[in-house]
């Protein structure tokens, strides 16, 4: 029998968190395009993308599956910070973070049928000052490659983390709380649900 849950990602950080609250799912990643459209917000580029990547595999899939799509993007300012392609993006990334404040902002969709839903959370994440070597040095770990803002938290870049007020889960790629409520809404039962 097909598992009725499929997750849009390959990310090994998002299957690790579903797997956490106990449910059964495959996964399928979604091919979409990620460029920012020209007006839009975090929150709406966000929200969008998690939702297209629910979508582009609900449509494979048919109605009778429920397909969870999540986008996480680290957003300073007004700029969403993306994945560093080279050293000197990620140096250009986390020169911005050092010291400061930021948001990490995370979207969850859930497709079925003709049926969607979309919740965005936001964190704040408060990041210690960083010198060049730092970065430099963190880069060679090979960490911040494919990471939206250039480093993640559930590695050697917690050290870098000061405070964080909001949702740490939601930053490392998927929002638990949000995420096993957005589910029960579409009848989908965990191992950690009560019968």
């Amino acid at each position: 029998m097909p598992k009725t849950l499929i997750l849009a990602s390959q990310s090994p950080r998002r299957k690790e968190l579903l797997k956490q609250l106990g449910y059964d799912f495959s996964c399928a990643p979604a091919d979409i395009d990620e460029s920012v459209l020209p007006t839009e917000t975090p929150e709406q580029y966000v929200a969008r993308l998690a939702l297209e990547k629910a979508a582009v595999i609900a449509q494979k899939n048919g109605p009778d599956v429920v397909v969870l799509g999540s986008d996480t993007s680290v957003i300073f300012g007004e700029n969403i910070l993306g994945k560093p392609a080279s050293l000197s993006e990620c140096l250009t990334m986390l020169k911005m973070l050092s010291g400061n404040s930021h948001q990490v902002i995370t979207a969850i969709a859930v497709v079925k049928g003709e049926r969607n839903a979309v919740v965005v959370v936001s964190t704040e994440v408060d990041f210690k000052i960083l010198s060049e070597q730092e970065i430099t040095q963190y880069w060679q770990t090979g960490e911040p490659q494919d990471k939206a803002g250039a480093y993640g938290i559930q590695g050697i870049a917690g050290q870098f983390v000061k405070q964080i007020r909001g949702s740490y889960s939601a930053v490392v790629g998927l929002p638990l709380y949000e995420t096993a409520q957005l589910l029960s809404t579409f009848g989908v039962k965990s191992s950690m649900t009560p019968d």
